[in-house]
């Protein structure tokens, strides 16, 4: 793929990973993802803008065959789908001068044992001239990590923002088509950025100060509506849990299935939204972007020696390291003849900031009691949901770009 003009002498380079289906061994891509990188041109100087993962250098390199030979390789980020093909550049171009923060300098020489003389280290705010373009250096740690920054570009009003409102998402288009990309975008901030979400709306207030025309992030498509991913931003990582409940579950012989099928039947009869996922063919993804608005939490399992299914465990271990803005949790499930389930659960959530609801276990099926127990969940739990928002898919019409 050529390089891609995005204004005039701003391109966006790198790849597009189409059929990648899990990045970092641990979170499904069913849209693929890219690796972005930008190239802007000045009057007197060139800087490129990130890397790609090492897998795609190739890509990268038929694409600058194309441009005129960097001054400057401004690295935002350590991880190495950014910075994996620094090494190759240095060789490349010789003179190419690497600029990052202290935290990223300090970083790359560990990860990939870069020489520490090829590094010009800059500043929050600090500012680099291209000749008629200028690049602003803004700090935003951890967005996902701590030594994350993003880059202004002034002349042409662009925020190459990194990880911050990226997307797992494959396209040949340069922009991006708000309506498909929102649920990628989503399930990327539910993924990455969701443990982070009081740093993730102190740096939205930072880069804003800035007027921005396009977000540029290195996954996913540009934004030519930044008002739109922005807004998105503020909601996932600032706005109230809504009339939800998130119920991952497991079932071995029906019992556990039973008793979620009662229950979700009786909360819909209640008013209460019900987003469940059958564990044993999770895609995490899903679950993440659930958590990010769920007002309740209720964890569906069997007993398995003692203890919760294995996939129940994951389940519990997976919110509590996203740290969901939940308001309630609970246990549901069934066991044989004895067992710590619940309070394995709950101790597996110790990050959570919730109110735990009474769990209801049955031993072996359920009966009459189990059901009219889990009536009184459902009871409780609509009660509770009383002062939440409705579930409120995107409405695009609101987003604004005026801010």
């Amino acid at each position: 793929m050529k390089p891609r003009e995005i204004v005039p002498n701003v391109h966006l380079i790198g790849a597009v990973d189409w059929d990648r289906r899990l990045f970092d061994a641990l979170i499904p891509l069913p849209d693929g993802t890219s690796y972005n990188a930008y190239f802007v041109q000045g009057s007197e100087q060139n800087a490129l803008i990130d890397t790609v993962d090492p897998v795609h250098w190739r890509t990268l390199s038929r694409q600058l065959d194309q441009l005129p030979a960097p001054d400057y390789l401004v690295i935002h980020h350590v991880e190495q789908d950014h910075s994996g093909s620094t090494p190759m550049l240095l060789e490349r171009f010789p003179e190419l001068t690497i600029v990052c923060n202290e935290k990223c300098r300090a970083m790359l020489i560990d990860h990939l044992h870069v020489d520490d003389a090829r590094f010009q280290v800059v500043a929050d705010g600090e500012t680099l001239s291209l000749g008629d373009k200028t690049l602003t250096f803004l700090f935003t740690p951890w967005v996902h990590w701590p030594e994350t920054m993003s880059t202004w570009l002034d002349e042409d009003r662009i925020l190459f923002s990194c990880d911050f409102f990226g997307s797992h998402y494959a396209t040949s288009d340069v922009f991006a088509d708000k309506h498909e990309v929102y649920d990628g975008a989503k399930r990327y901030y539910a993924e990455i950025m969701m443990p982070f979400g009081a740093q993730v709306l102190k740096n939205i207030e930072k880069v804003t100060q800035y007027p921005i025309a396009f977000i540029g992030p290195s996954h996913g498509p540009v934004y030519d509506d930044p008002g739109f991913i922005i807004e998105a931003y503020r909601d996932w990582a600032g706005g109230e849990p809504q009339n939800i409940v998130c119920l991952p579950y497991v079932t071995m012989h029906d019992s556990t299935r039973l008793m979620v099928d009662y229950l979700t039947a009786a909360l819909t009869d209640r008013g209460v939204a019900v987003e469940r996922f059958d564990l044993t063919t999770l895609d995490a993804g899903e679950l993440a972007s659930s958590l990010v608005h769920a007002g309740t939490i209720v964890l569906g399992t069997p007993t398995v020696l003692t203890g919760p299914h294995p996939l129940a465990a994951y389940a519990a271990f997976l919110a509590n390291a996203l740290k969901p803005r939940a308001k309630y949790a609970t246990v549901i499930g069934s066991y044989g003849w004895a067992g710590k389930t619940v309070e394995t659960l709950v101790g597996m959530m110790p990050k959570l900031k919730v109110e735990l609801l009474e769990a209801v276990l049955a031993k072996g099926m359920p009966r009459e009691a189990d059901y009219a127990a889990l009536d009184a969940l459902a009871d409780t739990i609509a009660e509770k949901h009383k002062g939440l928002a409705p579930r409120n898919f995107a409405d695009f019409t609101v987003c604004r770009t005026d801010r």
